[in-house]
């Protein structure tokens, strides 16, 4: 269970690193709102890596294990680019910026496949759950320090230092990696690459019902992506500045997601996967609404801790019943690839349909945007009646 939270915090750290933090960085230098949006696609290889995670499945590095050699050595490449990132210079070469970031949500992505297929490799049925929790509060531990700590910091150091220091922060994954067990494989590997590459997905539209699951996953949490993926822009553009954005919405915000991971984890006992994933979808949709108010109100820190609280209390109910629920889905001879195609589908919400954001924002205005964002939310709640039917 503490490995599930140490790589959750391994894996949460990155991503806040080419946006939010991003985000606040290009905002500075005064970039474009626009280009500020668009830059929501380097975060591609979070929809796209399912495309090599058999490489994952099949092939076994020299070192650690099965799981254990890929995680660190994409950890150990994180380091690098992150690095990389923070000494180039988004005013001036806004491309070479984007190649860096690219990087960085690559090897992210990658140690994505391989810590969620040894979560569920190395964890019974009876300890997803609460592994899952576990594993959701350590990449929120992860995105504080990125996200808080990083904004924060911002204020007194040079971003370049910023990204420095939160580059040597994953080392904390490398020693995770390095001392944890390698999961048994009784269930069997697959034998050819073309077993990797063909049998997971073979395996996983052989179900009934495989397509509807699919959809009910890509939009089960859209409108809390799309929403999020403009908060920073926004908060900046209401007149808070980044100590108090850092303090109130990432800090506070902070114990808000803990709580509701930990919250969702004991409630999903109680209520089983299909009500939790009910009653939280519906949460998460409401919690949206509040930026609404936020947006008529203006820079009050008293509503902006109200909204963060609650946002990230029902994100944080949300996202442990859903990465349950997905973890459930695979099969463990091809779990990297399976959980794969699942988070990947996930991530489309925060990479393409949040691409176009900052265009809807300057046509609509904040408002408008934000309930689109919560409008766009009732599909995926929908779309449980039949899950339900088919899987739960």
């Amino acid at each position: 269970m503490l490995v599930s939270l140490l790589m959750g915090f391994a894996c949460g750290v990155p991503l806040l690193l080419t946006i939010s933090v991003l985000q606040a960085w290009m905002k500075d230098v005064g970039v474009d709102i626009k280009v500020i949006g668009l830059f929501s696609l380097v975060g591609l290889p979070y929809t796209l890596k399912f495309l090599w995670a058999p490489i994952m499945d099949r092939f076994t590095l020299p070192f650690l294990g099965r799981r254990r050699g890929w995680i660190l050595l994409f950890q150990l490449l994180l380091v690098l680019a992150i690095a990389a990132l923070g000494i180039t210079n988004p005013s001036a070469n806004p491309v070479l910026v984007a190649c860096a970031a690219f990087l960085v949500t690559f090897f992210s992505a990658s140690q994505d496949i391989v810590v969620d297929a040894y979560r569920r490799e190395d964890l019974s049925d009876l300890e997803l759950g609460l592994g899952s929790s576990l594993y959701v509060n350590g990449y929120r531990i992860g995105m504080l320090l990125a996200g808080s700590g990083g904004l924060i910091m911002a204020d007194h150091l040079s971003f370049r230092s910023v990204y420095l220091i939160l580059a040597a922060a994953m080392l904390v994954g490398v020693v995770t990696t390095y001392s944890c067990r390698e999961p048994e494989h009784s269930y069997g590997t697959p034998s050819t690459f073309k077993d990797a590459v063909i049998g997971p997905f073979t395996d996983y539209f052989s179900r009934r019902g495989a397509l509807l699951l699919l959809a009910f996953v890509l939009f089960y949490k859209i409108g809390d992506q799309m929403a999020s993926a403009m908060t920073m822009p926004f908060y900046l553009e209401l007149g808070f500045t980044k100590t108090e954005i850092g303090t109130v919405v990432k800090l506070f915000g902070f114990w808000a997601t803990i709580g509701g991971g930990l919250l969702g984890g004991i409630l999903m006992l109680r209520l089983g996967l299909y009500r939790s994933l009910w009653g939280f979808g519906i949460l998460q949709a409401v919690s949206t609404a509040g930026f609404v108010l936020l947006a008529q109100v203006g820079p009050d820190l008293s509503l902006l801790a109200a909204v963060i609280a609650f946002e990230n209390l029902s994100g944080g109910m949300g996202t442990a019943a859903f990465v349950a629920y997905m973890a459930s889905l695979t099969n463990k001879k091809f779990t990297a690839t399976q959980y794969a195609l699942l988070t990947s589908l996930m991530g489309v919400p925060r990479v393409l349909a949040s691409a176009p954001t900052g265009f809807i924002v300057a046509a609509w205005g904040w408002s408008s945007f934000f309930i689109l964002c919560t409008l766009i939310a009732l599909p995926g709640l929908l779309l449980l009646h039949w899950v339900r039917s088919e899987s739960l």
